[in-house]
């Protein structure tokens, strides 16, 4: 590879595994997916950190088969951070800036947004990003970018995406114990939405679904603006588990059993479907492993209705949502989700990506492929924040809020 060669890299640090993109860019900074990673994980539960070493082991597997299929040897890149405790707050502050043809500057911006988060956001807390969606100059509202205007009273509403510190600081420990520097540390559910949605749907109103193994993330964008992060501990392994449960059967086999002839929508027939594992054939009915997928389907998407009321959005998209995650492979869970929100719905489509790495279309890369899109604002930046502090969103669809 040439030395030259400039290179962005995602790393999609999931609990069930480690998904890592490597992409080369050309003069234009446009990218072209070069190599492709991933790893099973271990030492994490519902997206978080429970044993520095496993995931170490598993990003140090994922990255170095990325490199020896692009050429690059890799030392930092932009990773996911999952789990619960990541939280969206709605914050907003004031500040006096002095004479009435004051020039609003940069160190005023940063000074407001310590202002607007001050006391709000708690100490064992840290932020990930803050998202104004407007500011107010002098009384005059809905002002997106108050740069070089002159006045002497800036107010902001803004959303402050924070993660639990602890957390955070072992998830920076253990890339760098497989001797990753991160760059940036982006939700997992943020990072998809880079790579899946396009700018009128942040416009008018969308939600992407992210399905992973352990835990559902849900994003909610509006008005260009992130406005709401949400994670749910449940995802496809639970599906996995309930198969096994309720069939007596052994995980392997579910887990089968549910890429193979799961689906979301219960069908009608009445027949048996056959699995072979090794030298063992099983037969299991298909009714029952539609009422076993579908009762734990109505649990993840009521918890995802409940949140969507949360923020206000319930049956207000009109963008509808956007499923994605490797939990998006299951056969028509489009159409559930269109019956159970009540919203169009549709899976991810990633084709429109170049590259040279083979066949990475697929809804379970969406968040390494954001990543790495992030990654490349990253670079563009020297490899570091402006003055004003500018976060993943700000960048993520290349405009300045």
């Amino acid at each position: 590879m040439n030395e030259n060669s400039q290179y962005v890299v995602g790393i999609d640090i999931g609990t069930d595994s480690i998904k890592c993109v490597v992409a080369s860019l050309n003069d234009e900074m446009q990218p072209t997916v070069v190599g492709v990673g991933e790893a099973k994980n271990s030492g994490m539960r519902k997206g978080v950190i429970s044993n520095l070493s496993g995931p170490a082991k598993a990003i140090d597997q994922a990255l170095g088969e990325a490199e020896r299929v692009s050429g690059f040897q890799v030392n930092r890149a932009t990773i996911s951070i999952n789990g619960s405790h990541i939280l969206s707050t709605k914050t907003n502050g004031m500040i006096a800036i002095g004479a009435v043809d004051h020039e609003i500057n940069e160190a005023d911006i940063l000074r407001l947004e310590d202002v607007a988060t001050l006391g709000k956001i708690p100490a064992n807390r840290e932020i990930l990003d803050f998202v104004p969606h407007s500011y107010r100059l002098d009384g005059q509202d809905s002002i997106r970018d108050p740069l070089g205007m002159t006045g002497s009273r800036l107010e902001v509403d803004a959303n402050v995406i924070s993660a639990l510190t602890p957390y955070l600081n072992n998830l920076h420990k253990t890339a760098e114990m497989a001797k990753v520097t991160p760059d940036q540390t982006v939700p997992s559910v943020v990072a998809s939405a880079k790579a899946v949605l396009s700018e009128s749907q942040t416009e008018s109103g969308v939600a992407v679904i992210d399905f992973g193994a352990s835990t559902t993330s849900v994003a909610i964008f509006e008005d260009g603006d992130l406005q709401f992060v949400r994670v749910i501990p449940v995802g496809g392994s639970n599906i996995t588990n309930d198969l096994a449960i309720g069939l007596k059967t052994v995980p392997e086999v579910a887990e089968i059993i549910k890429v193979q002839h799961g689906t979301a929508i219960p069908r009608s027939e009445q027949r048996n479907v056959m699995v072979k594992r090794e030298k063992e054939h099983y037969s299991f009915a298909v009714e029952d492993i539609d009422e076993i997928i579908e009762a734990r389907l109505e649990e993840i998407f009521g918890a995802i209705k409940t949140e969507l009321k949360k923020a206000g959005k319930d049956k207000k998209l009109p963008s509808g949502v956007v499923l994605t995650g490797g939990g998006a492979n299951l056969r028509k869970i489009n159409e559930f989700a269109k019956n159970h929100l009540e919203l169009a719905s549709q899976v991810a489509d990633l084709s429109g990506i170049n590259s040279a790495a083979g066949e990475i279309a697929k809804p379970e890369l969406s968040a390494a492929i954001g990543l790495m899109m992030i990654d490349i604002n990253h670079i563009s930046s020297g490899r570091g924040n402006s003055s004003r502090g500018e976060g993943f969103f700000e960048k993520l669809f290349g405009k300045k809020k």
